[in-house]
C-alpha cells in the first residue's frame, strides 16, 4: 500500500517525531507506514489523516 504521509508530512513542516506524537503511536511506525512496510489499521489510518489534515482514502493508495 503506498501513502502519502511523506509528502504531506513534509507540507505541514512535521518531522515523523511530531506525526508520531499527533497519531499517538511510536515514530518507527511513521517509518514503516512511509515505506509501505507496514498496513495500519482503520483507526491508525484515520489519526494519522486527521493529524495530516486529509482522509484516509486520499492518503492511501492501493497498489
Amino acid at each position: 500500500m503506498k501513502s502519502k504521509i511523506k509528502e504531506l508530512r513534509a507540507r505541514y513542516n512535521l518531522t515523523q517525531e511530531d506525526l508520531a506524537k499527533k497519531a499517538g503511536v511510536r515514530r518507527e511506525t511513521i517509518v514503516f507506514l512511509e515505506k509501505g512496510k507496514y498496513n495500519p489499521s482503520l483507526r491508525l489510518a484515520h489519526d494519522v489523516a486527521r493529524a495530516l489534515k486529509t482522509s484516509v482514502d486520499d492518503l492511501f493508495e492501493l497498489d
